[in-house]
Formats: C-alpha cells, sequence, structure tokens
C-alpha cells in the first residue's frame, strides 16, 4: 500500500450546514487539508481545477449543475482528482452511474464521521471505497440477486402504514423536510412530525435516509 502524505480535499455540497458539518470533521484530521469548497456542481468543476485537491467529496442533488455532471466534466478535463460521490439515495442506478462516471467511491450521508474521514483517505490511496449498504445492494444489482425478497420484505413493512403515512413515507423518500411535506399535503407541521415519528417506528428504521430506502426497495404499489 502507498504512504499516505496530507490528503488535499475539497467539499461541495449545496447545504451550509451539511457541509459545514463535513469541513469540521474532516478538518480536524490531522492527514487531511481542506483546500476548498463549493455549493453547486458548476463552482466545484472550477475549485478543483484551480486547486488540484486529491480527493473531492461531492454531493449528487446540487443546483446549477449536479454532482454527476461535474464529475463528468472533470474526467473530460482529465483532473487527476478521485470524487467520493455522497448522497442521501443509494439507489442502484445511481451508484452504478456514478462508478460508471468515474467516482472512486460512493458514501451515504448517514456514513459515520470516522468512516467518511477514513473513505477519503483510502480513496486518496487509489483504493475504491463504496459503503457496506451500497456493496451490497450493487453485488445484488450486478448479479440479479436479491431483488425479490429485498421488495417482499420492504412491502411487508410499508403494508403497516395508513394511507396518510404513505403519503409522508413517500414524501420523506423524495428528499423533502418535514416544512416541505406539510405544504405539499396541506397538513400541519405538528401533525406531520407525528405520522413521521409513525413511519419511523412502524418500519423499524431510525432516519430519513433509511425511510427512503424502504420506500425505493417496495417500489410503486402491486396493481
Amino acid at each position: 500500500m502507498a504512504e499516505l502524505t496530507a490528503v488535499r480535499l475539497v467539499v461541495v455540497d449545496d447545504d451550509p450546514l451539511v457541509r459545514a458539518g463535513l469541513l469540521m470533521i474532516l478538518g480536524g484530521a490531522e492527514d487531511v487539508t481542506v483546500v476548498g469548497e463549493a455549493a453547486d456542481g458548476r463552482d466545484a468543476v472550477d475549485v478543483v481545477v484551480r486547486e488540484r485537491p486529491d480527493v473531492v467529496l461531492m454531493d449528487v442533488r446540487m443546483p446549477r449543475m449536479d454532482g454527476l455532471a461535474a464529475l463528468r466534466q472533470l474526467r473530460d478535463r482529465g483532473s487527476p482528482a478521485r470524487v467520493i460521490v455522497l448522497t442521501t439515495f443509494d439507489t442502484d442506478e445511481l451508484v452504478v452511474t456514478a462508478l460508471r462516471e468515474g467516482a472512486a467511491g460512493f458514501l451515504v450521508k448517514d456514513t459515520r464521521p470516522a468512516d467518511i474521514v477514513a473513505a477519503v483517505r483510502r480513496v486518496a490511496l487509489g483504493e475504491p471505497m463504496l459503503s457496506p449498504s451500497v456493496t451490497s445492494r450493487l453485488i445484488a444489482a450486478v448479479t440479479g440477486q436479491g431483488d425479490d425478497s429485498r421488495r417482499r420484505a420492504a412491502r411487508a413493512l410499508i403494508a403497516r402504514l395508513t394511507d396518510r403515512e404513505r403519503e409522508v413515507a413517500v414524501a420523506v423518500g423524495e428528499g423533502l423536510t418535514n416544512a416541505e411535506i406539510a405544504e405539499s399535503l396541506h397538513l400541519g407541521l405538528a401533525t406531520v412530525k407525528t405520522h413521521v415519528g409513525n413511519v419511523f417506528a412502524k418500519l423499524e428504521v431510525t432516519n430519513r435516509v433509511q425511510v427512503s430506502r424502504c420506500v425505493q426497495d417496495a417500489g410503486p404499489a402491486p396493481g
């Protein structure tokens, strides 16, 4: 394994709170130096070309230019930076597309801080890095195994929800905040919070990313 020197890193995320959290986590590592940040893919390309980092931690869903388009532009420009895609959603199609476009790693946003730092280090050494959940889903997608059992399990959990709770779960799966769900479903914010709590309990999950996975695995309701 190659010896790791200080890793030059650029962080890209349109959510200022998420970006600040990542900067705090990664900036605290002695062997990582954050040399730039950006709030969308277009600025990310400019920052990466200018700063020439070793690793880029890049969100997917961003305004003006998304992470995959930015990844494609960096590849076309011959940038040597290794890109870790960071996202809330680990759908099979997104994983495969990101890897096809040249991503060196793929992490979901509920990854533990220590594991994010470890992923940056590994990718800087030229090793690929995937979240464990992403690895299992990718293997299943490539081999065609596990799809039916995962779908059946997810649908059994979704069946526990009331119609309104199912609507809320789908909205959570689309990445909407509680306030956005309240507006789209014409509900009070307190009511939405209650429904979200019920969804968490009935789906046996602890965060919104897991709700999204369950909704995605279940797929459309059978006709």
